[in-house]
């Protein structure tokens, strides 16, 4: 028995022997990607979907195995075009994972797309004060709004459903665009470089829109939306409360004062944090 154990000793030493630093990395980069497919099938209705090719996969191999040639015939059709028809169904999940890995700091500095601390704070220490004006302006009215601030991430799509202004921002600004009777109130506004881009633009839908509070209104949920395709910080006003709330990552915070949404906006736009840390409440979890 004793030998036998050696030589189990004798051959993993072996193995091991051979085993180069490059092997080592080549590991655990696959590791990593395989973790990171794992997340994205379980956060997503890829999971689903994978359980439904699992199921042809052994349909294919049980059809094949009992002889039922029609049957296993069509399923080796459908299973060969399965990548491209992964591409096509999975579209969404993999562009929000690409565009979550291009929006790290590796790939930001990799390829430049940053801007210094100094530009960022010419651009936006004067839209920021205007933004924060204006909320608590907006709040003590009671009157709706969103503002959508754009990072890294380009909201073209978005933009084009709006209509393009190019205006600086103040509280005079924001209070005609968000005015009840105004033609511009029902949408978004969305910021870029510290201007006023574009107002009355629509947002995409939560991607587990039935699972939010069901008491949020549409701001809060397209708030939600605009937040999880993109590394946007969205914020809301409530016609209904006066609460002033942001969502950021997919995830709706409330009860904001103007010192918080200040601190928040200068930490998310010149800092590149990616956490909040303000104490607020989860909407998610408490209606407005």
């Amino acid at each position: 028995m004793s030998s036998g154990i050696r030589d189990f000793f004798d051959g993993l030493l072996s193995v091991l022997s051979t085993i180069k630093p490059i092997d080592i990395v080549d590991v655990l980069i696959l590791a990593y990607v395989i973790y990171m497919l794992l997340k994205l099938i379980r956060e997503t209705r890829a999971g689903q979907l994978l359980k439904g090719i699992l199921l042809l996969v052994i349909g294919y191999w049980i059809s094949r195995l009992i002889g039922l040639t029609a049957v296993t015939y069509i399923l080796k059709q459908t299973l060969s075009i399965g990548v491209l028809a992964m591409i096509i169904l999975f579209q969404p999940e993999l562009r929000r994972a690409l565009e979550k890995a291009g929006r790290t700091k590796f790939g930001i500095k990799l390829f430049g797309l940053g801007q210094g601390t100094d530009e960022l704070k010419q651009k936006w220490e004067p839209a920021i004060e205007a933004i924060c004006d204006s909320c608590v302006e907006l709040s003590a009215t009671c009157t709706g709004a969103l503002i959508v601030v754009e990072r890294q991430v380009r909201l073209g799509e978005q933009i084009e459903t709006g209509t393009i202004m190019n205006a600086v921002p103040s509280k005079e600004v924001f209070g005609n665009i968000f005015y009840p009777k105004t033609p511009l109130h029902d949408g978004a506004v969305i910021m870029r470089d510290g201007i006023i881009l574009a107002a009355a633009c629509f947002l995409p839908k939560p991607q587990k829109d039935e699972l939010i509070n069901k008491k949020l209104g549409s701001r809060h949920r397209a708030a939600i939306g605009m937040s999880e395709n993109s590394d946007a910080i969205v914020i809301v006003v409530s016609e209904e409360t006066g609460q002033i709330s942001v969502a950021l990552n997919g995830v709706l915070t409330r009860d904001y004062t103007r010192d918080k949404l200040k601190k928040l906006l200068e930490d998310e736009i010149f800092n590149d944090k990616t956490e909040i840390s303000i104490g607020s409440k989860k909407a998610f979890l408490f209606p407005l």
